[in-house]
């Protein structure tokens, strides 16, 4: 790895923290610094975890220019974000737009005064709703199934792929993650960053925090581990919703293979997801859940849609997987398998927040 520091913003977050612990792992000589505003209950946990292993740790907020004070960057990974598709729907869009917009410019500036890489993790959330939810489509005993009869390009049954259209609405916490893309493409070309941008899928595994709003797989284990109820919401309330998640340590595996080659994979964008394979609908996930805990929970069934919601979203990551030659080795058993020996090990810390 020809880095000498990276900064990670959103260092102590689920995805920041967890890619500053193995790259750190993987190349002890790497000077990693991990910026945080530690927001989100339960990232304080992180702290311990990047001292242990000598990552420096700084709270601060990206909104703030004034905490974004480094020395001799050379690559900027991108974590940092407020998470949630809720978010300034039902509340001022502020702290959404100053932290995934304003504050991802700020991010920008640092790249460009110190001429660092730069890799962006951006969602596949930019994708627009209505579209995705227009697609033509299967039900089955267990989810929606996206069929291979689309009139719309880049999709079909493997799922949305990065040249699928963009000119229509796909929330607010969309918008701020896409217009960040386009800032990223003008940074680029005017000031000659290179750059990695990564639409990300559901990301999922242990040390994430799971809530209703994001986090969905750790947060439906965790119901199950703890006996606590749970509801199948919006498209008849049956828990036919399907999404693709890829496992952190996949993820990982990702980034380390673009990072280790940069050149290849700078200036474009890469939907990187679990794809169809590894995609389960809420009442496959109950079942895995109930097989691999040994709980069975009450489950509520609430009909009505909820606002930016979609009825299935699959990652297709071909374009990335054709050039990296990966595969994803974690699947739907191991990622619910790893997600409850992690509550299973860190019990007391993780009821007061996941229970």
């Amino acid at each position: 790895m020809n880095y000498k520091h990276i900064v990670i913003t959103g260092g102590a977050g689920f995805v920041g923290s967890n890619l500053a612990i193995k790259l750190k792992t993987d190349f002890p000589e790497l000077n990693i610094t991990c910026l945080d505003n530690l927001k989100r209950r339960g990232s304080e946990l992180a702290i311990k975890r990047l001292k242990d292993l000598s990552i420096d740790f700084i709270h601060g907020d990206i909104r703030n220019k004034e905490d974004l004070v480094f020395d001799n960057v050379d690559l900027l990974i991108e974590c940092s974000a407020e998470p949630s598709v809720l978010a300034g729907i039902n509340s001022a869009p502020d702290y959404l737009i100053n932290t995934n917009l304003t504050g991802t410019l700020n991010c920008l500036e640092v790249a460009r005064q110190h001429q660092s890489h730069v890799m962006f993790l951006s969602t596949s959330r930019i994708y627009p709703i209505s579209y995705i939810n227009n697609l033509d489509f299967k039900e089955t005993e267990t989810r929606f199934a996206i069929s291979d009869n689309q009139k719309i390009a880049g999709a079909s049954s493997l799922g949305i792929a990065e040249n699928f259209p963009l000119d229509a609405s796909r929330s607010l916490y969309g918008a701020t993650k896409l217009a960040s893309e386009l800032f990223l493409t003008e940074y680029i070309d005017t000031y000659g960053l290179k750059a990695i941008n990564n639409r990300c899928g559901v990301i999922t595994g242990p040390w994430q925090m799971g809530k209703v709003d994001q986090g969905v797989f750790v947060l439906w284990v965790a119901k199950h581990y703890f006996n606590k109820q749970l509801a199948y919401i919006g498209y008849g309330g049956e828990g036919k919703q399907v999404r693709d998640f890829i496992h952190i340590d996949d993820l990982y595996r990702a980034i380390a293979t673009e990072l280790k080659d940069f050149d290849t994979y700078a200036n474009d964008t890469w939907n990187i997801g679990g794809g169809l394979e590894n995609s389960v609908s809420l009442k496959e996930l109950t079942a895995l859940c109930e097989e691999v805990t040994g709980n069975k929970i009450t489950i509520d069934s609430i009909k009505e849609d909820r606002p930016a919601d979609l009825r299935f979203f699959i990652t297709d990551s071909t374009k990335f997987l054709e050039k990296s030659g990966l595969k994803w080795e974690k699947d739907a058993k191991a990622t619910v398998t790893d997600i409850y020996e992690w509550i299973k090990s860190n019990e007391k810390d993780l009821e007061p927040i996941l229970a």
